[in-house]
């Protein structure tokens, strides 16, 4: 019966590892100059910056699980973010997932976020700070109906408007992902000043964060950019092409295999991992 244990616990532990890949045994950043490498979906960093744990303007939530490391883009990005929002008193920025050291694939939770230029920002923006027990664990506030059609009125607050708007403004964002009812519900709020909506894009989940998307950084010159978003501000028949029903027959896309890495990122994991 023991033997029979161990064995089992030895091929569980031998699972967990091959659910792995090789850029989390990345554990430090690789050093050099920062250079964005590849696509968000697929690519690497090197010189990527933790963001600094200890500030008055923002909380980052699961250290444990150290995916705040990003490019010194990115970096700025939030503390430039975060402080706009203290300055208007709208409350404490509240980061999640950014990459690991050296960027690349998770093996659970993002395609994305492997370049150094992605950050998952909870859609609350507390008066309190939260305890270290909150940040470990925290809960998401999920703020669209169960029909995913709209946003729950009781939820909902400007501020949180607010900052989506004030990271749309941003010059080096290009996009922010949300989902489909909290773009209709900033489509409906945003009066005259309209153009920021661009960036905001709707969709899947994203229904108690936004992820934030920055553009190419000038140097970083394997870095491939998104194509820009449609002009306009996206709240027309875009939109709603988000909420029509399912065609019938209609069969949910095939989960793709992974694309070969760009060959410097390959080379990274040759070099440090392989």
């Amino acid at each position: 019966m023991k033997k029979t244990l161990i064995a089992l616990l030895a091929l569980v532990a031998s699972a967990a590892v091959g659910a792995a890949t090789p850029w989390q045994k990345v554990t430090q950043p690789i050093p050099g100059s920062a250079q964005s490498i590849g696509a968000f979906s697929n690519g690497c960093i090197v010189g990527a910056e933790a963001l600094p744990l200890a500030s008055t303007d923002y909380q980052v939530m699961r250290t444990d699980q150290r995916r705040y490391f990003g490019h010194p883009d990115l970096v700025l990005f939030i503390q430039r973010l975060s402080m706009q929002v203290k300055n208007l008193g709208l409350g404490t920025v509240l980061v999640g997932d950014m990459g690991m050291p050296a960027g690349g694939r998770f093996n659970s939770g993002h395609a994305s976020h492997q370049s150094g230029l992605d950050v998952d920002i909870f859609l609350q923006l507390p008066q309190t700070r939260w305890t270290p027990a909150q940040l470990l664990k925290p809960q998401a506030l999920d703020l669209v109906s169960r029909d995913g059609k709209r946003v729950v009125d009781s939820l909902w607050q400007p501020k949180i408007g607010s900052l989506i708007k004030l990271a749309a403004k941003d010059n080096d964002v290009t996009r922010i992902f949300v989902n489909p009812a909290i773009k209709l519900r900033l489509c409906e709020e945003a009066g005259a000043d309209r153009d920021w909506l661009r960036k905001v894009r709707p969709w899947f989940a994203h229904r108690a964060h936004m992820h934030v998307r920055l553009r190419c950084p000038a140097g970083s010159l394997e870095c491939e950019d998104q194509p820009l978003p449609p002009p306009g501000d996206g709240c027309g028949a875009e939109l709603q092409s988000w909420f029509a029903p399912p065609v019938p027959g209609s069969t949910p896309p095939k989960k793709k295999t992974p694309p070969p890495l760009p060959a410097s990122c390959q080379a990274l994991l040759d070099e440090h991992v392989l």
